[in-house]
């Protein structure tokens, strides 16, 4: 028998337990416990987190007449030279170019496979340069662990905080299925939620629990152990961490036994740890019908973006790895059949300031994004492209330019399109109930 909210806060009431004392996290949890919803196909998303606040106004650029003129007096020896002419459908003064170390997908943007999002980021409400010098803002707006966790919270720090990719599994009801949360990079806050934790998975795609393997004796010896300490607990802690662990291993091996399974890929991926990354995802997605799961949310990181220094080397490096990785990984999901099934998109700290320091740039606000699958309205930007310039309407000092889009709007369109039904985004994403539009427009 299934019951909807006001049903359950009825319930509530009689069984003398206050509605007001339930968080708003936990009426959260309970509307997605009591509306369960239809998943339909399968699907997954694949976050890709930069580290460190990526100057991704860098990656779009103007190509001529006065955006051109404004973006290279604001950003001085920084400006990109001999960008990428990008074919957009909508049109853009002065044309748009992508840097280009992000050359490997160009092809990509023009198959209509991958999108930009500009102007993202942090933001309570839509936001003037009036606005804000006199009302309340983010809060530590270019603070990397702050900024961070606002991006993965998808929303202000609350008392209790759970990850926005945690609290789609959470919505959707699959919280217990280990399979359905997985990380590349360890345990991350985008994917920690109040009922749910991500499963590490190895690089290579294996992970080993050596006491089990190798010397028969040994394996067995370290079996009876197991079994002797685990099945003969009383205390509470001691239960709980006894389950824990028995879950784990049990998951190791039912995730080892569905990849050892898994079809050779003839896509190619390249020697660096975020290609990778995306090798070890598309092996898993390659298996998702033996993981019997019908969402995943996948995580893969590269840092090196904190570029005070040095930038003219390091950012084009940086660029060229990570787009080098989309294209492998684009390859590997169309070779699967999975192009329109699995959405990849980025997030980051924040953006950085136009100004150069000299050497580098200084933590920024807005920025822009990209989402890539064979489900988004790709060969097109959303949001807004914003005017690169220093002292201009959106600079609030510095080339610190004011979001247009915020962050939470960018994330509610990835959820909508996960499944998560339109009327429970607000309560996911609390501060789209300030903007006129709760979603974009990059989704077929």
């Amino acid at each position: 028998m299934s019951i909807n909210r006001r049903e359950f806060l009825s319930l509530c009431v009689k069984g003398s337990v206050s509605a007001a004392a339930l968080t708003s996290l936990q009426l959260q949890a309970l509307t997605g416990a009591t509306n369960a919803v239809e998943l339909g196909d399968y699907k997954a998303l694949v976050c890709v987190y930069l580290y460190g606040g990526n100057d991704s106004l860098n990656m779009l650029v103007p190509l001529e007449g006065e955006q051109r003129s404004l973006y290279e007096q604001s950003r001085q020896n920084l400006a990109v030279e001999s960008p990428l002419e990008l074919s957009i459908k909508s049109q853009f003064a002065g044309g748009v170019g992508i840097h280009p170390s992000l050359e490997p997908i160009q092809n990509v943007f023009e198959s209509q496979n991958l999108a930009f999002i500009g102007g993202v980021g942090t933001l309570l409400a839509p936001t003037t340069l009036n606005d804000y010098k006199t009302i309340g803002l983010p809060k530590h707006l270019f603070s990397h662990n702050d900024q961070q966790a606002a991006w993965m919270y998808g929303r202000e720090k609350q008392s209790l905080n759970s990850g926005w990719g945690a609290r789609l599994l959470e919505r959707l009801e699959l919280q217990d299925e280990f399979a359905a949360n997985v990380s590349l990079d360890g345990t991350n806050l985008w994917q920690t939620g109040s009922a749910s934790n991500a499963f590490a998975l190895n690089k290579s795609g294996i992970s080993s629990i050596n006491a089990f393997g190798g010397y028969q004796p040994r394996s067995e010896h370290v079996t009876a152990i197991m079994n002797r300490l685990l099945g003969n607990t009383s205390h509470p802690l001691s239960t709980a961490y006894a389950n824990g662990l028995t879950s784990a291993i049990n998951n190791t091996q039912a995730m080892n036994s569905a990849l050892e399974s898994a079809p050779a890929l003839i896509t190619p991926f390249s020697d660096n740890s975020l290609s990778e990354q995306f090798a070890a995802v598309a092996k898993t997605i390659s298996v998702q019908a033996k993981l019997s799961t019908q969402r995943q949310v996948f995580f893969v990181s590269m840092g090196g973006y904190d570029t005070h220094d040095n930038q003219l080397t390091t950012h084009p490096a940086l660029l060229n790895t990570l787009a080098q990785g989309l294209s492998e990984f684009d390859s590997a999901m169309k070779e699967l059949d999975m192009a329109d099934k699995v959405t990849t998109f980025t997030m980051s700290d924040f953006g950085r300031t136009l100004t150069s320091n000299g050497d580098g740039t200084d933590h920024g606000w807005a920025g822009n994004q990209i989402v890539m699958g064979g489900a988004v309205k790709g060969g097109n930007i959303y949001g807004e492209l914003l005017t690169q310039h220093l002292d201009g309407a959106q600079d609030t000092g510095g080339g610190r330019l004011i979001p247009s889009v915020a962050n939470e709007q960018y994330f509610a369109t990835l959820a909508q399109w996960f499944g998560v039904p339109s009327s429970e985004l607000v309560d996911i994403f609390p501060n789209l109930s300030n903007f006129d539009h709760t979603t974009l427009d990059f989704f077929v």
